[in-house]
C-alpha cells in the first residue's frame, strides 16, 4: 500500500483510540465462510532431512472476489505469514504468480483475479529425524470485490513424513502449473533513474522475445505513481519504460516485468542514468472497471443525501437550534452568512471526522459501519442529557451565554455557536443515512482513504446546504422575518422537537439496556434536570452557582455511565424482543442461512438497527405486520434478523459483502437462486409477492 494510506492509518487509528470500547467486541474474526478461501498443499508429503520441499497456498477466489500480490499498489493488503515450524526446519521467502491489474476511479491495484496460488519453500537441516513432520501457520490476506473489501484470516497445517535416503518420494503435478506462472528470474540486472515526476526503467532483453502489453509491478512502495500510465520503447536488446515517479528513496529496486498473460521476469535494478530512446510499443492495457465516475457519483449521492437528511426526524430537532440563530439574524447578511460558514464547518468537521475514525476503525481490523457510535448505549446516555439539557435551556429554565437571547455575549460568540449546533446535527444525522446513502458509503469501502473522506465530507456540505443557500442567495435571505418579541415565543416552542428527540433516546436506551436499567439511567437524568433547574434559579437570584453545578452534572453523568448494564444483559434484552415479534424471526447467521438454503426452504434475511429511523419505519409498515407473517408462514419462509444495534462483527462483515457500509440491508434467498436485495424502504406488497400472494 502506499506511504499516504500508512499516514492516513496511523492518524485516524489514533483516533480510534477514543472509541475503543466500542472497537474491542468487534476485532475478532468470526468462523464465516471465507471469500478467498486457502488450502495448504505438499509438492510432496515425504521429505528427506538435509533436502527442502515446497508447499503452496492454493488461494480459489469466489467469483467476483480477488486478492492481492505482496505490493498491493495504492490499495490494499499484502499476504502474511506466522510460522510455527518444528526445530530445524526454516521457511523461506514466499515465491507469488505474475499478477494482474485492476484501476477502480484511478486508484491501481495489483491483485490476482482467478485462481492462484504462493509457494514457499521448507528447508530440513540433517538433524531432523525421520518420523513425522507437524507443520502450521497463521495467515492474513484481504479479499475484495469491485465494491467491497474484508480482511480474512486461517490457520492452515499439514502434516509431512520426514523418511530415510533410501527412500521414494512422490511428487504433486500440480506444483508444475504453479509454477509455470511463477515470474522467470532475467539473470541481467537493470537500471534506473527518478528525474524529477518522471520513473524510466532499462531492462535487459533481448529483441527476440515477444512482448503483449508489457507492464512493470515494482514491489518497493513509494517509488513510482502506479496509477500513471506506463510507456514502453525497445532499443535493440532493451527495453525501456517511463511512468510517474512518487519519490527517489532506493537505490536498488526490484519487481515483476509481466510481458503476457501470466508469464514475466522476475528482476532488479540499480540507480543509473536512463534515457527514453528507441520505438515505442503499444501502451499498457490497465483493466479499468469503475472508473473515475464512481467517486463523483458517490460524491453526489452523498451531498443529495446529507440535504434530504434536513427532513428527516433524527436532525429535524437539532436544526431548531439553526433557526432560532436565524430568527434571531432576521436577514443580516453579515451575520447570517457568518453564522452559515460557522455551522457548515461544524457539520463537515464531524461529519469528516466520524468517516475518519470508521477507516481507521477498519484499517485496525475492526468490523464496524456507519452510525457505530449510536450502537454504544454510554454515547446514548451522554447524548441524552446533552439533548434534555439544550430541550430545558430553550424552554427558559436556565441560561448559556452562547444561547441567552439578552446577553451581549450572544453576538461575539453566534459563531461558536453555530459551529456546535452543526457539530451536533452531523453526529446525530447518521440514523437517517441509509435510505439515501447506501451506495455513496458502500463505495468508502472500496475508494482509498482521501476519496473516502470526500464522500463523508460531501454528506456534511449537503447537510448544510439549505443554511448556505439562505446566506448567500438575497432572494431567500429577504424573507426572513425581523426580530421581533415573538422570538422568546418560538424559542420555547423549539424546546419541544428537543423534548420529542429525548423521548426517542430515551426508547432507544431502553432498547438496548432493558427497562430496569432505563429506571435508573432515568434517575440521573432527573438528577441532571434538577441540578439544572437548580442552577436556573440561582441564575434568576442572581447568584453563582456555575462550578458547583458543573461538578455535580459531572456526578451525575458518570453514575449515569456506570449504572448502564454489562453485555450478557443486553444480549437478553435483544432475545426477549425477537420472541414476542408478529412476524418471529432467528438470529443471522452466516451457517444457519447456509443451512436452510441446503434445506431447499426459502428465506427472507434482514438487518436492522434500533436507532435507524427508516429501519424501525419499514418494520412497522411492512415486516412486522400479520399480512406479512401470514404469508411468510404459509410459503414456510424462514426469517432471520441481524440486529445490529449493538456491535456485531459478523453482521459488519456480511454487511459489506454486500456493498454497504450500514443498515437496513433486506435479502431474499428463493430455493436454488441467487438472493434478491429489496429497496431500502419497504411495503406489505413487496414481501408478499416475494412468495406469490400479493395483499
Amino acid at each position: 500500500m502506499t506511504s499516504d494510506f500508512r499516514l492516513f492509518s496511523i492518524i485516524v487509528a489514533l483516533a480510534a483510540l477514543f472509541f475503543a470500547p466500542v472497537a474491542e467486541a468487534q476485532n475478532r474474526l468470526g468462523n464465516a465462510e471465507l471469500n478467498v478461501p486457502a488450502t495448504l498443499v505438499a509438492e510432496s508429503q515425504q521429505v528427506k532431512a538435509g533436502q527442502s520441499v515446497t508447499l503452496a497456498f492454493v488461494m480459489e477466489p469466489k467469483p467476483t472476489w480477488h486478492g492481492y500480490w505482496e505490493n498491493p499498489g495504492d490499495a490494499g493488503i499484502g499476504m502474511s505469514f506466522d510460522w510455527t515450524l518444528p526445530a530445524g526446519v526454516t521457511a523461506g521467502k514466499a515465491q507469488f504468480q505474475v499478477p494482474d491489474r485492476l484501476l477502480i476511479a484511478g486508484i491501481m491495484n495489483y491483485i490476482y483475479k482467478g485462481d492462484y496460488a504462493v509457494l514457499v519453500n521448507l528447508t530440513l537441516s540433517d538433524e531432523v529425524r525421520p518420523g513425522p513432520l507437524p507443520i502450521s501457520v497463521k495467515s492474513e490476506w484481504l479479499s475484495c470485490t469491485d465494491e467491497i473489501c474484508v480482511p480474512e484470516q486461517d490457520e492452515l497445517s499439514i502434516t509431512l513424513q520426514v523418511v530415510g535416503e533410501n527412500a521414494s518420494i512422490s511428487r504433486n503435478a500440480a506444483f508444475d502449473g504453479f509454477r509455470a506462472a511463477l515470474p522467470r528470474p532475467l539473470g541481467s540486472e537493470g537500471s534506473f533513474t527518478v528525474d524529477g515526476d518522471l520513473f524510466r526503467l532499462s531492462v535487459p532483453l533481448p529483441a527476440s522475445v515477444d512482448i503483449d502489453q508489457p507492464y512493470f509491478f515494482i514491489l518497493e512502495d513509494g517509488v513510482v505513481d502506479y496509477a500513471a500510465p506506463q510507456t514502453f520503447n525497445r532499443d535493440g536488446d532493451r527495453l525501456i519504460l517511463e511512468t510517474g515517479a512518487r519519490g527517489d528513496g532506493f537505490e536498488t529496486i526490484s519487481g515483476i516485468l509481466k510481458i503476457g498473460d501470466h508469464d514475466g521476469f522476475l528482476i532488479s535494478a540499480n540507480k543509473g542514468d536512463v534515457a527514453m530512446t528507441g520505438i515505442p510499443l503499444s501502451g499498457d492495457g490497465a483493466e479499468n472497471e469503475s472508473g473515475a465516475p464512481l467517486l463523483f457519483l458517490a460524491l453526489g449521492g452523498a451531498i443529495l443525501g446529507g440535504l434530504l437528511l434536513n427532513l428527516m426526524p433524527c436532525v429535524f430537532p437539532i436544526l431548531s437550534l439553526k433557526a432560532i440563530s436565524l430568527a434571531k439574524a432576521g436577514g443580516k447578511e453579515t451575520v447570517v452568512r457568518r453564522d452559515a460558514l460557522a455551522y457548515t464547518a461544524g457539520v463537515v468537521l464531524v461529519a469528516t471526522a466520524l468517516g475518519a475514525i470508521l477507516l481507521g476503525l477498519r484499517a485496525s481490523g475492526a468490523a464496524v459501519g456507519w452510525a457505530f457510535q449510536l450502537q454504544d448505549p454510554r454515547i446514548i446516555f451522554v447524548l441524552l442529557a446533552l439533548v434534555t439539557a439544550i430541550g430545558l435551556n430553550l424552554a427558559g429554565l436556565f441560561e448559556l451565554p452562547n444561547i441567552n437571547f439578552g446577553n451581549k455575549l450572544t453576538k461575539k460568540d453566534g459563531a461558536a455557536g453555530s459551529f456546535w449546533t452543526g457539530a451536533l446535527a452531523a453526529f446525530v444525522a447518521t440514523p437517517c443515512t441509509g435510505p439515501f446513502m447506501a451506495a455513496a458509503l458502500g463505495a468508502t469501502i472500496i475508494l482509498p482513504p482521501i476519496a473516502a473522506l470526500v464522500i463523508f465530507a460531501g454528506l456534511g456540505v449537503g447537510l448544510a446546504l439549505p443554511f448556505l443557500l439562505i446566506a448567500f442567495v438575497p432572494a431567500i435571505r429577504s424573507r426572513l422575518p425581523k426580530p421581533g418579541p415573538w422570538l422568546d415565543s418560538f424559542r420555547k416552542i423549539m424546546a419541544i422537537p428537543m423534548f420529542l428527540t429525548s423521548i426517542g433516546l430515551i426508547w432507544l436506551l431502553g432498547r438496548q439496556i432493558g427497562t430496569d436499567a432505563l429506571g435508573l439511567s432515568l434517575v440521573f437524568l432527573l438528577a441532571l434536570g434538577l441540578i439544572l433547574w437548580w442552577f436556573g434559579g440561582g441564575q434568576m437570584k442572581g447568584l453563582s452557582r456555575g462550578a458547583l453545578a458543573s461538578v455535580a452534572m459531572v456526578a451525575a453523568m458518570t453514575g449515569g455511565i456506570i449504572a448502564l448494564p454489562g453485555e450478557q444483559a443486553m444480549k437478553e434484552q435483544k432475545l426477549a424482543h425477537a420472541s414476542g415479534a408478529t412476524l418471529p424471526s432467528e438470529p443471522f447467521s452466516e451457517t444457519r442461512l447456509t443451512e436452510l438454503r441446503a434445506s431447499g426452504q426459502p428465506v427472507f434475511a434482514y438487518f436492522t438497527a434500533d436507532w435507524c429511523i427508516t429501519c424501525k419505519a419499514n418494520e412497522a409498515a411492512a415486516i412486522q405486520r400479520s399480512e406479512t407473517a401470514k404469508a411468510f408462514k404459509a410459503a414456510d419462509v424462514a426469517v432471520l434478523m441481524g440486529d445490529w444495534t449493538r456491535p456485531d462483527p459478523a453482521i459488519s462483515r456480511f454487511l459489506e459483502m454486500h456493498g454497504r457500509a450500514g443498515v437496513p440491508l433486506y435479502l431474499y434467498y428463493a430455493p436454488g437462486k441467487e438472493p434478491v436485495i429489496l429497496p431500502q424502504i419497504l411495503t406489505v406488497a413487496t414481501l408478499t409477492e416475494l412468495v406469490g400472494k400479493p395483499v
